[in-house]
């Protein structure tokens, strides 16, 4: 039952993934959630993220932000990365990442989802059938339910990486 929340893949941030071996391996659009993945909640893009969004167009990927937040919040993030965006995007439900690939011009076997939440982020990408990448959150401040979430996350990942070992 828990496995249904199990991400692909973990890492430290998403500034640490190869994204050059995955472009190399066939995919083409990564679709990121923003807050506490890119950046902390709530704060505007950074120079790092402007970067890395600079990096991923040369390499040929197209990008694509996927959020729960308001327009304002997210389209002032996607304009300073350069990259589409999708807001009130109803996270973890399929029709948003389904939307995203369709923007993209990308299909779930050429896609991969970067996030930082299990019940959100990674759940709503496998359902989709896009391969994941569970990033440690960026800052600890959030707001309450997210706190709440992450007690939960707790006990996913314990079993999710019991998993690995056995």
């Amino acid at each position: 039952m828990l496995q249904r929340f199990y991400p692909d893949n973990e890492a430290e941030s998403a500034y640490e993934i190869n994204y050059g071996n995955l472009y190399e391996n066939g995919y083409r659009g990564i679709i990121f959630d923003i807050d506490n993945t890119l950046v902390p909640h709530g704060a505007p893009a950074d120079d790092r993220a402007v970067a890395l969004f600079g990096d991923l167009s040369r390499m040929g990927y197209k990008t694509l932000l996927l959020s729960n937040n308001k327009e304002p919040r997210v389209q002032s993030f996607a304009d300073k990365v350069a990259a589409k965006y999708i807001y009130k995007a109803g996270k973890p439900g399929r029709a948003g990442y389904e939307k995203a690939m369709e923007v993209m011009g990308t299909e779930p076997s050429t896609t991969l989802f970067v996030g930082d939440q299990l019940f959100t982020d990674v759940w709503g990408a496998k359902k989709a059938g896009i391969v994941t990448y569970l990033v440690k959150p960026i800052h600890p401040k959030e707001e309450i339910q997210i706190v709440l979430k992450r007690k939960l996350e707790k006990i996913v990942l314990f079993f999710y990486h019991r998993s690995k070992k056995g």
